[in-house]
């Protein structure tokens, strides 16, 4: 109430005088009204089509855009997916995203909303431990109990993380806390980016259930999600359509994803020629993602621009060369992306940040017998029963900790495939290539 108040009085004083905060009281609850004070107003209804909120693109492949959000947005998407997840007023969800983003405001608040569920925030930067801490707690305290968890990847990366480095050390009645913790939500939905296959399988085992799956985008929200209770769902697949959404592949079965639907963005934020290509000539949003339909379910191949990689003749998704990646055991987290070749066309990099942990796989020793390190000879000897010859990666290189992500824990490889990989990357400290015809690394480890 008092912050309230010092914000209408600064606002008042600094630019409108007429400024009049709204008072936030400690419940929403109220005394029925009499009929006296209930007012029915003869003004025609709102336009579902007009724009309600700007919400910024994450930038994943070039600038942040603004997409312009129909009022359709805050009630009819936001009731289709409460509806999808069987949200409640009995729900208690635990949000940690940032609202200002699609995933923040449109599959954590607005749901949660319309479906008279309760939200709680956690403001400031993601901390593991305290986020296992408040798992613990919500497992042992009945009236802290949380239901909905939702997060990114990167989120579920450095819980599991956490877990391993400390939790799985301690006593195995604390650790029971812990997964008791984790096995509280009835719903752990992951979205912005892949979830990794073997980050998947930790969190089925622990939680005993699955990370509900989905695919979508600023713009048009999301389309292809899982569904509770379905178990059937294949191996990396992102769920189904949504309804109320028309979707299309390019192809058929396979290609880009089309979008349509009633409640998508109107338009990019003073870019009309932006909104103009984004759309083919039918109308539909082109997405720049490739995905397969196999019966009901879909699967995400990769953005056309930067996870297809085109060497020797062959198309390769990066997408699958990353899973295989984070499969093997000393792999933290792994980047794929095709750099320039004259005789290739392109080339497949990849560059992986390791374990912290004692490595589980036998290196190569450096030159001078002190340490261990991970060659690229390793990695493909460790690759070659999971993929073809012409995935395996010909550059590698090892990052010094965690990649640099933005705001919503995503990997920009428009950004960071040319920082590790430049044009001169033979002359670069720590890029180490294969040559079929005489193995060798660039660079002196």
């Amino acid at each position: 109430m008092r912050k309230c108040r010092d914000l209408e009085t600064r606002i008042a004083s600094i630019s409108n005088k007429g400024f009049q905060a709204v008072s936030i009281q400690t419940t929403i609850s109220c005394l029925t009204l009499h009929a006296g004070d209930i007012i029915i107003s003869s003004d025609r209804t709102l336009d579902e089509n007009a724009p309600a909120v700007v919400i910024f693109t994450s930038g994943t492949t070039g600038s942040p855009k603004g997409a312009v959000m129909r009022r359709s947005f805050i009630f009819d998407c936001a009731l289709e997916v409460a509806d999808h997840y069987q949200l409640t007023e009995d729900d208690v969800a635990l949000h940690v995203l940032p609202v200002h983003h699609a995933t923040g405001v449109g599959i954590n608040f607005f749901p949660s909303l319309v479906a008279g569920s309760r939200i709680e925030f956690r403001s400031g930067g993601f901390d593991e431990e305290q986020m296992w801490e408040r798992w613990k707690q919500g497992a042992s305290d009945t009236e802290r109990q949380l239901t909905v968890f939702s997060g990114v990847p990167t989120i579920y990366m450095r819980m599991r993380r956490y877990y391993q480095q400390r939790i799985s050390k301690l006593p195995a009645d604390e650790i029971a806390k812990y997964a008791a913790g984790a096995r509280q939500f009835r719903a752990c939905l992951c979205g912005t980016s892949a979830l990794p296959q073997p980050l998947d399988d930790f969190w089925k085992h622990l939680m005993q259930k699955p990370i509900l799956q989905r695919y979508g985008a600023t713009e048009f929200g999301a389309v292809f999600k899982m569904r509770l209770g379905d178990e059937s769902v294949p191996e990396g697949s992102v769920g189904e359509l949504a309804s109320g959404v028309d979707v299309k592949l390019s192809e058929g079965d396979e290609g880009e994803v089309l979008v349509k639907s009633p409640h998508m963005f109107s338009k990019y934020l003073r870019d009309p020629e932006g909104t103009a290509k984004a759309h083919d000539r039918n109308g539909y949003f082109r997405s720049g993602d490739i995905a397969r339909r196999e019966g009901k379910y879909y699967f995400i191949i990769g953005r056309a621009s930067l996870d297809i990689i085109k060497s020797g003749g062959y198309k390769i998704s990066a997408l699958d060369v990353e899973r295989e990646l984070l499969s093997l055991p000393y792999v933290a987290e792994a980047m794929v992306v095709g750099v320039p070749d004259e005789e290739y066309g392109q080339r497949v990099a990849a560059l992986v940040s390791l374990q912290n942990e004692e490595m589980s796989a036998p290196f190569s020793a450096s030159s001078d017998g002190s340490q261990y390190v991970l060659t690229i000879k390793d990695l493909r000897r460790d690759l070659r029963e999971r993929l073809a010859g012409y995935k395996l990666p010909t550059l590698l290189r090892i990052a010094d900790g965690e990649f640099p992500k933005t705001v919503t824990g995503k990997v920009q490889k428009k950004v960071l495939g040319p920082r590790f990989f430049p044009a001169d990357y033979h002359r670069r400290p720590g890029v180490q290539e294969w040559d079929a015809r005489s193995p060798k690394t660039l660079a002196k480890l």
